[in-house]
């Protein structure tokens, strides 16, 4: 997590991956000041009793020493919506809250970068890195020496084994298998349940 700890938290999003999130955060102690969404978040327990404010220029209420952020929108193929509001907010000033759940298994030579977000049971082993602002879903694997790009989204149960390296904007579908030393080129989608044994290039979907 970020050094400023005790910073109250800014959530972008109300759905099924924010709630998660929201989840972690408060089982840890953290403050959530407000939930950004234009949605109904009634229905979510864990958001009982947050500020809900409807867009995202409500942020802009907040001061961007006193608070982080936190995207929980989740991350789809093909979509740069989770970036394009992450990069919008930075250019402003404004800093992403880094989440590793407690039940994460994180190797103290990891490298997890701002604004990553680790999920329950996750693994990530040792040297690997994870780059900024991507997903590790619940209970992946993010084995010895990995290089994660930033943006990338690790569905649950998705496995990648020794030095693989993914470009920015990958998507590795829930219960897919990257084989050792493969290469994922930016902006690819491996599709949920494949086993991936050669590179995949730039923009390419497999399935």
């Amino acid at each position: 997590m970020s050094d400023k700890v005790n910073l109250p938290i800014v959530m972008i999003g109300g759905g099924g991956h924010a709630s998660v999130l929201a989840e972690i955060l408060l089982n840890q102690g953290r403050d959530i000041f407000a939930v950004i969404s234009p949605e109904d978040i009634s229905q979510r327990p864990v958001f009982e009793g947050i500020t809900l404010l409807e867009k995202d220029e409500d942020i802009l209420k907040f001061d961007k020493d006193k608070v982080l952020l936190v995207n929980g929108i989740g991350m789809m193929p093909k979509s740069n919506a989770k970036r394009q509001i992450n990069e919008y907010f930075l250019s402003l000033g404004y800093k992403f809250e880094t989440i590793i759940a407690d039940s994460a298994h994180i190797s103290p030579s990891a490298v997890i970068e701002s604004g990553a977000q680790i999920l329950h049971v996750a693994i990530v082993n040792t040297g690997a890195k994870v780059g900024a602002h991507s997903i590790v879903n619940t209970a992946s694997v993010v084995e010895h020496d990995c290089d994660i790009g930033a943006y990338n989204h690790l569905a649950p149960r998705s496995l990648l084994c020794g030095q693989v390296k993914t470009g920015v904007n990958v998507f590795v579908g829930a219960n897919a298998t990257v084989i050792n030393n493969i290469s994922i080129g930016k902006d690819s989608v491996v599709g949920a349940g494949c086993t991936i044994r050669k590179k995949i290039d730039d923009n390419v979907i497999v399935y």
